[in-house]
């Protein structure tokens, strides 16, 4: 046949698109193959719904009884005061009970002693000072004081009898 350029560069051309349309669709064909390799990666997405709260009746913290009164519980619940003076415990129902604290100093034998011998000292002592308060009602009284009449007592005359 014919050698016409023409056919040449027309024959190069179809072959040059039909490389690149393999080529595009292979390039398609591998971002498909990343997407679903990426899409395999990614974990399942789930979303939690939490309805009660997390603690279960631990110690809580309050400023005062209407703190306690605006929290919810499904337990006993101690609601301590920030100084550790005051113990509020609330139940389900919303029933308070209150308490007071003290603090417990552990003390040794001789502590022990050392307050037992003030207690009885401090009785003593009261003893002592009812005895001086005896003694000043014990006074004798003197004969001229007998026929004295206090000040303020007073002259009235007393209610007839009524014979029938």
């Amino acid at each position: 046949m014919y050698q016409n350029p023409y056919m040449n560069n027309y024959t190069n051309y179809n072959q040059q698109s039909m490389n690149e349309r393999i080529d595009n669709q292979i390039a398609q064909l591998q971002q498909m193959k990343e997407q679903m390799k990426n899409n395999q990666q990614q974990p399942a997405i789930n979303q939690t719904f939490q309805l009660a709260p997390t603690h279960s009746g631990g110690m809580r913290y309050a400023n005062s009884l209407d703190d306690v009164n605006r929290e919810m519980v499904y337990v006993d619940t101690p609601f301590f005061s920030k100084d550790m003076s005051v113990v509020w415990v609330k139940n389900n129902k919303n029933e308070i009970k209150t308490y007071e604290l003290n603090e417990i100093i552990p003390r040794d034998e001789k502590d022990i002693k050392i307050d037992f011998l003030m207690a009885q000292i401090e009785e003593l002592k009261k003893g002592m000072n009812k005895d001086e308060s005896n003694d000043d009602v014990n006074e004798p009284v003197n004969e001229s004081d007998e026929g004295t009449k206090p000040s303020n007592v007073s002259n009235v005359s007393k209610p007839s009898k009524k014979s029938k």
